[in-house]
């Protein structure tokens, strides 16, 4: 496992920092790591696809904007300040009418298309 921070460097990790190094929609970008989980942040506009994790759950907590994460049978609006968890197995698409910015909370190795490999499919473990 990769250490991103030793005693001599500590500091908090600042959102609108990080933010500012990228521009890309649904590419989350890992800030930070607490046992096997990872945070990622994410900008997210427009609709994903319809996908399930089998594995894991999902946590996404909206920084800034209004998510909307649909499922087959009903949807949640998670706004700023807001957080929704979906359970494993779940299938799922998010969706942001206007640029939405997130903390996503999962496990070390998680795709963001879930069990799908698809043009969607973001490169995984991207560190900023």
């Amino acid at each position: 496992m990769t250490t991103h921070a030793t005693p001599s460097t500590y500091s908090a990790i600042n959102f609108a920092e990080k933010y500012a190094l990228f521009h890309e929609q649904w590419a989350p970008k890992v800030v930070a790591e607490m046992n096997d989980y990872q945070f990622k942040i994410a900008r997210l506009e427009g609709e994903f696809i319809w996908h399930t994790h089998s594995e894991t759950d999902e946590t996404f907590i909206v920084l800034e904007g209004e998510l909307v994460i649909y499922f087959r049978d009903g949807e949640v609006r998670v706004g700023a300040g807001e957080m929704y968890v979906v359970k494993k197995g779940i299938e799922h698409k998010p969706s942001a009418a206007g640029e939405t910015k997130l903390l996503l909370i999962e496990p070390r190795g998680v795709l963001n298309t879930g069990d799908e490999t698809n043009e969607r499919t973001a490169l995984n473990d991207v560190w900023i």
